[in-house]
C-alpha cells in the first residue's frame, strides 16, 4: 500500500501564534477573548459541541487547530434562516458541514419511521434540534450566508450518501448528497488526511475546484471522460442482467483471426455471449470504473444491487479504483479511499488538547451521549467483520487502525485526573469492536490486494493474525494504574475471534465483565446469518461454554446478553419462529427489540431494496432472497422476539396456525405461547378472554415492552435486569 504524508508533517499556518483555545469558540465574544478577528475554518454540526475525541467535530476541529488554523464551531443552528450561520463571521478558508456523529435520519426516526421524542446528542436530550438530512439543509444556509465560500461536507451522513443511495425513509433512491447539497467537496471516511490537505492547499491559494486528486473525497464534474483517464464500465466487472451484455469499448481483440479473437456460445434462449480478450490495465492510478447512472439505478433495482456490490468491492485502499456515476449532465467522481492512519498518527490525533467536557455554553445541562462515553477510551477504529447491516466498513474501512498502548494509558490517566465525576471505573476500552485491537493481515502485500468483503466470514481467513496478546497486555496495564478500580469492556465483542484465544476470554471474564457481557449472534438460522455475514450459532455456544467455565473459575456469577435482529433481508417467518423457540429453550426474554433498519449504502440495504443477494454476482434471473417488508410482517418478526409478551400472542397464534405449527400453542413447557389470553391484552376485551388467569404457566413472569433504537437486548428471565451500558454495534 502506498505511503501518505504524515498528517502532522505540514508546516503550520501562521495563525498558530494565537495558541490553543481552551475550547473551540462558538461565539464572537469567545473569538474576541482569543484575539481573533476571524475564523479560518468554521465547522457546522448537528450535534451539541463536546470537546472530546469521541465527537467527530471536536476531533476534526482540534486537528485543524493543530495545523495552525483558527477553528470555530456552529452547533445545531436554526436552519430556517441564514442568521445563525453568520454568527462567527465569514470563514477565510471553508465551511465544514456534518450532520453529527449519526446520520440525521437514523437519529430522528425509528425503524418504523416514527419521530423520536429525544436526541442523545443534544443538551438535555431535547428532540427536534436538527433538520432531516442535516448536511443538505446546513450547506444551503451556509451558501446563503456567505456566497463564494467553499463548502466541504463530511461525517457519517455524507460518507454513507456519497453516491446514489436507497433512502429507507422516502422508499426511493436519492441522488448523491453532494448533488443535493451543492457542496464543493465531499469527504468520506474519518477524514483526517483529507481535511488537513484541503486546509493547507486552500490556504496556499489553490481554488477548491482544483482539489480533485485527494483520496477519500468526492466531487462533481461535467459529464464525460476526463482527459488522461482510462474508463471501465462496471458491468464488465460484474455483469448484471442479460447474458449478452453491451460490449465494453475498452475490451479489444488482439488478433484478426476469428478463432483467436472471439468465441460464440449458444445459450438456451437463443442469445449469445461474445468473449473478448481483455486489454491489461496499464495505469491503475488513472483508471476509473463507471457505475450505472443515477437515472438508471433509481428505477432499476437490479442495477442498484449491482452498483452497491461494485462499490463494496472497491473499498480496499491498496487496490481500489476511482468510481464515477452520472447524475444528469454532471458526474459524481469518487477518488479511492484514504490511506489508513499509522499508529503514530492515531496517537497524535487522540493526544490533542481536548478539554473532555461539553462546551461551557451548555452550563449544567446533560448531554446523554457524552454521559455514555465520558469515562470510555477509543483504542482503535475500523472493522473487518463485514456485517452487511452495519455501515462501519463503508465509513471507517476494513483495515484496523490502532493506537499505541502508551497513548491509551495516557488517556486513561487524563480521565482519572481531569474528568468531573470519575469514580475509578473506566466504562470501556474499545471501539467499533472490543477485540480487533492490532489485528491485521499477516502480509501487507496480501492485504493490499485482497478483495474479500470480510476477513472472518464464511470462516476466519488463514492470513489473519488473531493474536490477542497485545490486548491482554493493555488490559493488565490499564487496570494496574493507581486510582483505577475497574476496567469494563462495553464495546461489542467479536466472539468468533475471541474463541481462538482462550487466554483472552479468561482475562476478559475474570477481570473486565461487570456481571453482564453483551454479544451479538444476531440470529440462529443459516438463511439470515448468511445474508448478515455472521457466524453460525454454534460459535456462540462455544463462546458461552468458555464464558461459563472462566466465570465459575473466578467465582463469579456472570451472564451473557445476546442481541438479535428482526426482519433482516433473508429472514423468513419460519426463521423467526425457530429463533423464538431457541430463546424460550434457553430461558431468554427480549426486553428491547428492533426490526432491521436499512442504513444508507450498506450491503443489506441494497438487499432490502432489490431482493437480490449482493454477496454474489448480481443477475436478473436468480439470486433472489426473501425480504420482510411492510409493517405487518415486520411487526410479526418483532413479535417472535417478544414471544412472552401477551400483547403479541393473538398475532403469533394466527401466524403459527397459518404456518402449520399450531403444536406450539398450548400451556406446557414445550409450547411457545399459551392458548389463554389475559384480560385487557392483545386487543381482547374483558368479555372475550379465552381462559382464566389460573391457567397461566407456573412461574412465568411478564416483561415490560421496552423500546430500543439500535440494539436488541435479550436477558435471562430469572436474572436481574442489567445496568444500562453503551452499545456499539458492529
Amino acid at each position: 500500500m502506498q505511503a501518505a504524508p504524515d498528517i502532522f508533517s505540514y508546516r503550520k499556518f501562521w495563525a498558530h501564534r494565537f495558541g490553543v483555545a481552551p475550547q473551540l469558540p462558538m461565539s464572537r465574544e469567545e473569538m474576541d477573548e482569543l484575539g481573533w478577528d476571524s475564523c479560518d475554518v468554521i465547522l457546522v454540526t448537528g450535534d451539541a459541541y463536546v470537546d472530546h475525541p469521541s465527537f467527530g467535530m471536536a476531533l476534526i476541529g482540534r486537528l485543524i487547530e493543530a495545523q495552525g488554523f483558527r477553528v470555530g464551531i456552529i452547533s445545531q443552528p436554526d436552519w430556517t434562516s441564514a442568521d445563525d450561520f453568520k454568527q462567527l463571521g465569514k470563514p477565510n478558508l471553508f465551511f465544514g458541514v456534518t450532520g453529527g456523529n449519526m446520520d440525521s435520519m437514523v437519529n430522528r426516526y425509528t425503524s418504523d419511521r416514527r419521530i423520536r421524542s429525544n436526541d442523545a446528542y443534544t443538551a438535555d436530550g431535547e428532540g427536534g434540534k436538527r433538520p432531516d438530512r442535516c448536511v443538505v439543509a446546513y450547506s444551503q444556509r451556509c451558501r446563503e450566508a456567505f456566497k463564494g465560500v467553499p463548502i466541504i461536507i463530511g461525517g457519517i451522513e455524507a460518507s454513507l450518501r456519497r453516491i446514489a443511495h436507497f433512502d429507507y425513509w422516502s422508499e426511493k433512491v436519492r441522488r448523491s448528497v453532494i448533488m443535493d447539497s451543492k457542496a464543493d467537496l465531499l469527504v468520506y471516511g474519518n477524514g483526517e488526511r483529507q481535511v488537513v490537505d484541503i486546509a493547507h492547499r486552500l490556504a496556499a491559494g489553490e481554488p477548491v475546484s482544483e482539489l480533485t486528486d485527494i483520496r477519500g473525497t468526492a466531487f462533481v464534474t461535467k459529464h464525460g471522460q476526463r482527459e488522461g483517464w482510462w474508463e471501465k464500465d462496471s458491468t464488465s466487472v460484474d455483469t448484471p442482467g442479460k447474458v449478452n451484455p453491451p460490449i465494453d469499448p475498452y475490451e479489444m481483440k488482439t488478433t484478426t483471426s476469428c478463432d483467436q479473437s472471439q468465441e460464440q456460445n449458444s445459450i438456451a434462449d437463443g442469445a449469445q455471449i461474445i468473449h473478448f480478450k481483455r486489454a491489461e490495465i496499464q495505469d491503475k492510478a488513472h483508471t476509473v470504473v463507471r457505475l450505472p447512472s443515477y437515472h438508471l439505478v433509481k428505477d432499476d433495482t437490479v442495477l442498484y444491487a449491482h452498483t452497491s456490490r461494485i462499490l463494496h468491492l472497491e473499498t480496499n485502499p491498496g487496490n481500489a479504483l476511482a468510481l464515477v456515476q452520472q447524475h444528469g449532465e454532471r458526474d459524481v467522481w469518487l477518488n479511492p479511499p484514504p490511506i489508513p492512519l499509522t499508529t503514530e498518527e492515531m496517537d497524535g490525533v487522540f493526544d490533542l488538547p481536548y478539554s473532555r467536557v461539553a462546551h461551557k455554553q451548555y452550563g449544567d445541562k446533560n448531554i446523554p451521549a457524552y454521559e455514555m462515553i465520558r469515562f470510555s477510551v477509543n483504542i482503535m477504529r475500523g472493522c473487518f467483520g463485514g456485517c452487511t447491516f452495519c455501515s462501519i466498513t463503508e465509513h471507517e474501512g476494513r483495515i484496523i487502525q490502532s493506537r499505541s498502548e502508551d497513548s491509551i494509558i495516557k488517556e486513561v490517566e487524563a480521565i482519572r485526573d481531569t474528568t468531573p465525576g470519575f469514580t475509578g471505573v473506566i466504562s470501556d476500552l474499545g471501539g467499533p469492536t472490543a477485540n480487533m485491537y492490532r489485528l491485521a493481515c499477516k502480509s501487507e502485500e496480501i492485504e493490499a490486494s485482497c478483495r474479500r468483503l470480510s476477513c472472518v466470514y464464511p470462516g476466519i481467513c488463514k492470513n489473519l493474525n488473531t493474536d490477542h496478546t497485545p490486548l491482554i497486555n493493555l488490559y493488565r496495564r490499564a487496570r494496574s494504574l493507581p486510582g483505577i478500580k475497574k476496567i469494563l469492556i462495553a464495546s461489542g465483542l467479536r466472539y468468533d475471534l475471541a474463541v481462538l484465544s482462550p487466554d483472552y476470554v479468561k482475562e476478559l471474564v475474570t477481570h473486565h465483565v461487570g456481571g453482564y457481557l453483551k454479544i451479538a449472534p444476531e440470529h440462529t438460522e443459516e438463511g439470515p446469518l448468511h445474508q448478515m455475514m455472521k457466524p453460525g450459532i454454534g460459535t456462540y455456544d462455544k463462546f458461552k461454554a468458555m464464558f461459563d467455565k472462566y466465570s465459575k473459575a473466578a467465582g463469579k456469577e456472570q451472564y451473557l446478553i445476546p442481541y438479535f435482529i428482526a426482519a433482516h433481508p433473508g429472514t423468513t417467518d419460519k426463521d423467526m419462529m425457530n429463533l423464538a423457540i431457541w430463546l424460550k429453550r434457553n430461558g431468554f426474554r427480549a426486553d428491547q427489540v428492533q426490526a432491521y433498519l436499512p442504513s444508507p449504502m450498506s450491503a443489506a440495504a441494497a438487499m432490502y431494496h432489490s431482493g437480490k443477494d449482493t454477496l454474489h454476482k448480481v443477475r436478473r434471473k436468480g439470486g433472489d432472497i426473501v425480504v420482510p417488508k411492510g409493517i405487518k410482517v415486520r411487526r410479526l418478526h418483532k413479535a417472535f422476539l417478544r414471544y412472552h409478551d401477551p400483547e403479541n400472542w393473538p398475532m403469533l397464534r394466527e401466524a403459527l396456525q397459518k404456518m402449520g405449527r399450531a403444536d406450539l400453542i398450548g400451556n406446557g413447557k414445550k409450547h411457545l405461547i399459551p392458548a389463554w389470553q389475559p384480560a385487557g391484552t392483545g386487543g381482547q376485551s374483558e368479555g372475550s378472554r379465552v381462559t382464566r388467569k389460573a391457567n397461566r404457566p407456573n412461574g412465568e413472569k411478564l416483561s415490560s415492552n421496552g423500546k430500543s433504537f439500535r440494539t436488541q437486548h435479550v436477558r435471562n428471565s430469572t436474572k436481574p435486569k442489567p445496568k444500562a451500558a453503551k452499545r456499539n454495534r458492529r
